[in-house]
């Protein structure tokens, strides 16, 4: 069980290293691009504390996120899952990292295998099922394992599969990508799954469909998210 984020014995304030935090993952930026932006508002640390603060503080800010969201998501699960992995390379060897979004691109789960198969979509799909129960529809695209797996865990009618049917979670990879190219890859398999969870938290709770919203209503719930952000490890 993730520890609640304790700021104490911390000579710095805890809203620095919040906002030093969301900078880092919820952005392209280097941990020196970080530091640079700090510094421009009179904070001067270092890139490295900057990595200190994100792998003490970046998985406890995302438990406390997905604590508070799974709840929620668990109320509406006859959503359509859309279901979908992509290659990341690691140490240059090639993994997979499989992920599932909800119809309205809320990031469900990330989890990062070895070997692109049935075994690792059984693990993916179950600890999915595990977390947020049933979906009515899952999307997926035309890989066998997703066929073997699903009728295994007896939900084979759920499936549904079309040209562009998965477009929801291939767009939502997009801004991972964006992370992954500004932190020059990963080297361990450890550091990526580490990454995509609190990535995928953090994705979660800044992301406002602005596109579908007016600007009032974007406003407002940006200013909501921010103001959540800022109260997380408070407790």
């Amino acid at each position: 069980m993730t520890r609640p984020a304790s700021f104490k014995y911390f000579k710095t304030s805890p809203e620095i290293i919040r906002l030093a935090v969301m900078l880092y993952i919820r952005f392209p930026f280097s941990l020196r691009n970080v530091e640079d932006l700090l510094h421009e508002r009179g904070i001067d640390v270092s890139h490295e504390t900057v990595r200190y603060w994100w792998n003490r503080f970046g998985p406890m800010f995302a438990a406390e996120i997905r604590r508070k969201r799974v709840q929620q998501l668990r109320a509406f699960s006859k959503w359509k899952w859309h279901v979908d992995e992509v290659f990341v390379k690691v140490n240059g060897k090639r993994h997979y990292l499989w992920r599932a979004v909800d119809h309205e691109g809320e990031v469900l789960e990330a989890v990062v295998t070895k070997r692109r198969n049935k075994a690792a979509a059984l693990k993916f799909l179950r600890k999915l099922m595990r977390r947020h129960g049933n979906a009515e529809k899952i999307v997926t695209d035309r890989f066998a394992s997703y066929k073997a797996v699903l009728r295994e865990l007896g939900v084979l009618e759920k499936q549904r599969t079309g040209r562009w049917l998965n477009n929801r979670v291939e767009n939502s990879h997009l801004p991972f990508r964006r992370r992954e190219r500004a932190m020059q890859r990963f080297r361990r398999i450890r550091s990526l799954q580490k990454f995509a969870s609190v990535h995928s938290s953090v994705y979660n709770h800044f992301n406002q469909e602005r596109s579908l919203a007016s600007r009032d209503t974007f406003k407002l719930t940006r200013t909501a998210a921010l103001a959540e952000w800022r109260e997380l490890g408070a407790a």
